[in-house]
């Protein structure tokens, strides 16, 4: 039996290009995690996350883009396996949403780690939490976790993974505000239950529904109202219960906790001066720059504002971009002004899905 387990293998795909949950559900999950949060372990989560809310930090993960971890996300199984198998499975897998979740509460649980690194782990498990929870983030590589299933909802083109993270939710028509508030509606005996499950369960829970939804969606399938009045529960239930599990997880890790020591002093204008200088480079060789920090020329041909961050390709559009700027933070606001415009761009070039990318948060790195 542990011999044909282990054929099953759990396979990961590359990076996918999707952000779980869409902007809004993400945001509600850590809304209601807030909610059932203790008072202890609401301080010291406002303290690692340097008094930022929960929900201004959900989407963090994806916004981040990190190659590193951008297997952490989602987990690939077949279809087919009974639970016995899927635990089997799941338990013999690597560098996935299982095993990223033990690892950022590993290192939260981690007393010699600095406030820094916790900073980043929490927010990285605030997200993941409800990535464990969409459905389509366990699911098939074969598709893509049903990236490449096309279909067809509100008169618009969409494919089965982006319409479980978003266009359900986006077809009720609800606010950030209004969703945190109607779907959190657990029972005190549903929240003792939800937090006493293991996260192989929420898993196994997200693999019997995908396992479902690959059966009643068929490529070129246009989705109509029953579809969704049928599964819109489903969603209120799954980010309920990635809110309720994730507040429990927290007051597990932090409950007790004393809140963490002030950090280091910020760093001296001599340790500045020693960053690395910004290399002058030729937008045709930045593909070969990966990891260096460069300072960068192109025309603006397209851009797109997706809610946390704006998007500018230099060079071409999308998708024969030579590289893409993601404008974040103050530098957002920027967005709106570049198109057709020349830009020179200052920063450390990155991979994303194969294709270089320089995030940019301060607007003093970007002219034109």
């Amino acid at each position: 039996m542990m011999k044909k387990v282990f054929l099953y293998a759990v396979v990961l795909s590359g990076a996918l290009a999707l952000i779980s949950w869409g902007f809004k559900g993400h945001r509600a999950i850590a809304a209601i995690a807030q909610k059932h949060l203790t008072s202890n372990t609401a301080y010291v989560v406002s303290a690692y996350l340097n008094g930022q809310a929960m929900p201004d930090v959900a989407t963090w993960a994806d916004e981040n883009r990190n190659p590193k971890t951008a297997g952490w996300h989602y987990l690939n199984l077949p279809l087919g396996l009974s639970h016995e198998a899927f635990v089997s499975a799941v338990s013999q897998s690597d560098n996935n949403v299982y095993t990223a979740i033990f690892k950022t509460e590993t290192s939260l649980k981690d007393k010699n780690l600095p406030a820094e690194a916790k900073n980043e782990a929490l927010k990285y498990l605030i997200h993941l939490v409800g990535d464990a929870h969409q459905p389509m983030h366990v699911s098939r590589k074969e598709d893509k976790g049903g990236n490449t299933i096309q279909l067809r909802f509100d008169n618009k083109g969409t494919n089965l993974h982006n319409l479980w993270d978003s266009k359900l939710i986006d077809h009720e028509g609800l606010s950030e505000q209004d969703i945190a508030k109607n779907y959190d509606v657990a029972t005190p005996a549903q929240i003792r239950q939800w937090q006493a499950d293991s996260p192989v369960e929420w898993l196994w829970e997200s693999y019997q529904i995908s396992s479902e939804l690959y059966g009643s969606a068929k490529a070129g399938q246009a989705i109509d109202e029953a579809y969704y009045q049928k599964y819109i529960a489903t969603v209120h239930k799954r980010i309920d219960q990635a809110g309720i599990r994730l507040a429990g997880e927290l007051n597990k890790l932090f409950n007790s906790a004393a809140p963490p020591q002030p950090g280091a002093a910020p760093a001296t204008a001599a340790a500045l001066q020693q960053a690395p200088a910004a290399t002058a480079l030729k937008l045709e060789d930045i593909k070969n720059a990966v990891g260096k920090t460069v300072a960068v020329s192109g025309k603006v041909f397209s851009s797109k504002d997706i809610g946390s961050m704006v998007l500018v390709n230099l060079g071409a559009a999308y998708p024969d971009q030579l590289l893409t700027v993601a404008l974040k933070g103050k530098a957002k606001a920027l967005g709106a002004q570049l198109t057709d415009k020349t830009v020179k761009v200052t920063g450390e070039v990155i991979s994303y899905k194969g294709k270089p990318e320089i995030i940019v948060t301060d607007p003093a790195n970007i002219k034109f």
